[in-house]
Order: C-alpha cells, then sequence, then structure tokens
C-alpha cells in the first residue's frame, strides 16, 4: 500500500495526493474529484502514513488497519461508512479485535472505512506488506525538503539584518 503521499486536511472532506511542494505551502488533488487545490503551511495536515489507532496493547498504524481490511475483504470494497454505528463497531471489530474502545470513537471507524473504500477505488489497497526502504526513503526526502526550505528562510532573514545593520555612507559636502 502505497500512502506516503497521501494527505488528509483538517476541514476538508476526502484524502489528498501531495503534488507539489510551494514556497507557502503545498499543491495537493483531491482524491474524490481530482480539483487541485493549495494549502498552506498552516493548515492541519496528517500523512495517512503517520497516523495510527489505539489499540489496549499500542499504537496501531493505520496502514496495517487498511491491509487488515484488504486481507478480510480479499482487496474489495469495505462496508459502507454510512452502516449504522452497531454495524461499524462489529465490523472493525473483526478487523482490529482489541481496539481501545474507550478511545476510538464510531467516528473514527467511519472515516477509517471511508477512506480505505476511497484508496480502493484508485487501486491503493493492497494485502502485501509494505516496502519499508521505499517508505524511509520517501519520508526522508520530504525531511529534506523541509530543512532546505527553513535554511534558505534563515539564510534570507540573515541577509536582511545585515544590510539593516549596516550604516549609510553619509555624502561629503
Amino acid at each position: 500500500m502505497t500512502v506516503e503521499k497521501i494527505l488528509a486536511i483538517s476541514g476538508k472532506p476526502g484524502l489528498y495526493e501531495l503534488k507539489v511542494q510551494t514556497r507557502s505551502g503545498f499543491v495537493a488533488e483531491s482524491m474524490i474529484d481530482g480539483k487541485k487545490i493549495t494549502v498552506s503551511l498552516r493548515s492541519n495536515v496528517s500523512l495517512l502514513s503517520e497516523i495510527s489507532m489505539y489499540t489496549y496493547t499500542e499504537e496501531k498504524p493505520l496502514v496495517d488497519i487498511m491491509r487488515a481490511i484488504a486481507v478480510k475483504e480479499n482487496e474489495g470494497q469495505a462496508i459502507s461508512h454510512k452502516e449504522d454505528n452497531a454495524k461499524l463497531i462489529a465490523y472493525f471489530k473483526e478487523v482490529l479485535p482489541d481496539y481501545d474502545e474507550d478511545r476510538v470513537y464510531p467516528s473514527d471507524i467511519k472515516k477509517v472505512l471511508n477512506w480505505y473504500n476511497m484508496l480502493q477505488q484508485k487501486g491503493m489497497v493492497s494485502k502485501e506488506e509494505p516496502k519499508v526502504a521505499d517508505a524511509e526513503v520517501v519520508k526522508e526526502e520530504v525531511v529534506k525538503e523541509v530543512k532546505a526550505k527553513k535554511e534558505a528562510k534563515i539564510e534570507k532573514v540573515n541577509k536582511k539584518d545585515e544590510k539593516e545593520q549596516k550604516p549609510k555612507a553619509k555624502a561629503k559636502k
């Protein structure tokens, strides 16, 4: 499952695919309708590969949960996220029997199933284990890009400070 560049943006429905980073944020494409949007750095954005859910023993990565759904459904569609809460909870218990019922709400289950079905329609779900090296390489690239942008901003600020500190030459009379 390749979800390293799939984003969930707070306040916006569905999932988005990271297309390109810009100076002030990035451009993402909606997986629902294919429209591209610009997202500022101030927006609350989560990478799907970084999201996890609570179990009684640990936090389980969302990728592993989606892989469990893919195994259960033989890479087909899961039940609709619009089913009633009792059905959703029963279904989710089959997928992840030890999830923490006190900290994982029906709304969380709905979101996971909606996201899974969205990714399944795009052919992005798989029963196979992810290639850890690929995920680490992508994560390292993103970290390098962010560090480079921060360093460029710091350098720009330092140059501006240097210009302001130099005294202006007085004209001779």
